[in-house]
């Protein structure tokens, strides 16, 4: 498998390559030249095979080579080393439960994977590799669970200051080791910013081998898919609809639901795409209008969807060959406010006792003005956070205090190591560059 740059400016390269790099030298994302096509034998298989058999099937292809089929064994195994629960709602909506990792978000997915990829490829390499990533709650804890005690790997999470929930501020900065916290005095779209920057500056890319860990870096993206398989596995399992599954992703940066849409495009057989935002709803709007405008993020309660300029999108154009009607006949948008967020929490756990977090109540809201509209479709959101990320909103909503999961339990005993930093580049640059 050989991956080009979106931006078509720089020579293609294999995952191991592109894995490293994390973006291409003329900073585009990496793409697979060609798709994978799943085999009808391989669906037809799927309610009977393991998650880890499953899983290294649809990864293979992906890796080309680049890991020995042992090694990439373990590695997806590894990765997937906990409950993935296809759990019902109401008769037609269910959750799928993707926080029963390490970090209690669906990211720990991605993360697992990427850093065993790095960790086997960092062996044969003489340089220390640095891993540049900004977060908007999530990645950053999944990604300093994964790779912590790596060797040969050190971590540098940015994260914007006082926009992350404690729980996610104390995932990423009580670490130690090879992790590093820059509480950055701005909001996630700055942090962002930052990473792009260093990834073109020259000096840095003389004195570091940086690379990404955010959802651009293609071992991070394309494992994503996994889940959307094993949620079909459940959904032949126990759904009570014959059609299709439609699927509500909570989406801010949208390489989760690009990771959909790309299981759907090489055959995985999914119904309808709804990107649920908060308001910043830039895709949204796109989809609406066919216009399409970058904007500057506005804080809200469900924070790791405060996106003004999602990076992934550029790769669901690149799927859909840059046709907005046939992006259209897959995908729709949807607009949750806070005050809808909060009230859609509120009610589902009067109805019916399940818990949402901010994010998945903005994609339940979205999936159910969805089946409104459409009465016979049924489908699952993804529950992409676990509720005691974000107490203060949940346990307003609920009327009690959320229960805390054993693995979070100590670290409220620790104590949060951090370096502040204005929202500057050159603020970073100057900390990240060698004395």
């Amino acid at each position: 498998m050989q991956y080009f740059s979106l931006a078509k400016n720089a020579p293609a390269a294999d995952f191991k390559t592109a894995t490293i790099l994390g973006q291409a030298p003329d900073k585009g994302l990496y793409f697979p030249e060609t798709l994978p096509v799943l085999s009808p034998e391989f669906i037809q298989s799927l309610p009977r095979i393991s998650k880890n058999e499953m899983a290294f099937k649809v990864m293979k292809p992906y890796v080309g080579g680049a890991i020995p089929d042992s090694d990439l064994q373990t590695i997806v195994q590894e990765t997937l080393d906990f409950d993935i629960p296809l759990v019902p709602i109401l008769s037609n909506i269910a959750s799928l439960e993707l926080f029963h990792g390490p970090t209690l978000a669906f990211k720990d997915v991605g993360a697992r994977f990427m850093s065993r990829c790095l960790g086997y490829f960092s062996k044969s390499l003489d340089a220390t590799i640095t891993v540049l990533v900004a977060t908007s709650g999530d990645t950053g804890g999944a990604v300093a669970n994964g790779f912590l005690g790596v060797p040969g790997v050190e971590v540098v999470i940015l994260y914007p200051s006082g926009k992350v929930s404690p729980v996610q501020e104390l995932q990423l900065t009580t670490c130690g080791k090879n992790i590093t916290a820059l509480e950055i005095d701005g909001s996630f779209d700055d942090c962002q910013a930052i990473v792009k920057a260093a990834f073109m500056d020259s000096d840095l890319q003389q004195k570091l081998f940086l690379t990404s860990a955010n959802s651009i870096n293609v071992a991070r993206w394309l494992p994503q898919q996994l889940y959307y398989f094993i949620a079909y596995q459940e959904w032949l399992k126990t759904a009570n609809s014959t059609k299709p599954p439609v699927i509500s992703v909570p989406s801010g940066n949208f390489g989760n639901i690009c990771a959909g849409l790309l299981a759907k495009k090489t055959g995985l057989p999914l119904g309808h795409f709804i990107a649920a935002c908060n308001i910043n709803d830039v895709v949204p709007q796109y989809l609406a209008t066919g216009n399409y405008a970058s904007v500057k993020a506005q804080p809200t309660i469900s924070n790791a969807m405060d996106v003004g300029d999602p990076s992934n999108f550029v790769r669901i154009m690149e799927l859909f060959s840059h046709s907005f009607e046939g992006l259209q006949q897959v995908i729709s948008g949807d607009t949750i406010s806070d005050a809808i967020t909060a009230k859609t929490i509120q009610e589902v756990y009067a109805q019916t006792g399940y818990i949402l977090d901010p994010h998945g109540a903005v994609a339940y809201k979205a999936l159910q003005n969805y089946v409104k509209e459409h009465p016979l479709e049924a489908g699952f959101i993804l529950e992409t956070a676990h509720p005691v990320k974000f107490p203060e909103i949940v346990e307003a909503s609920i009327g009690h205090a959320l229960t805390i999961p054993a693995q979070v339990q100590p670290l409220f005993s620790k104590e949060k190591i951090s370096v502040q930093l204005p929202a500057s580049f050159e603020a970073v640059k100057d900390w990240l560059m060698p004395g």
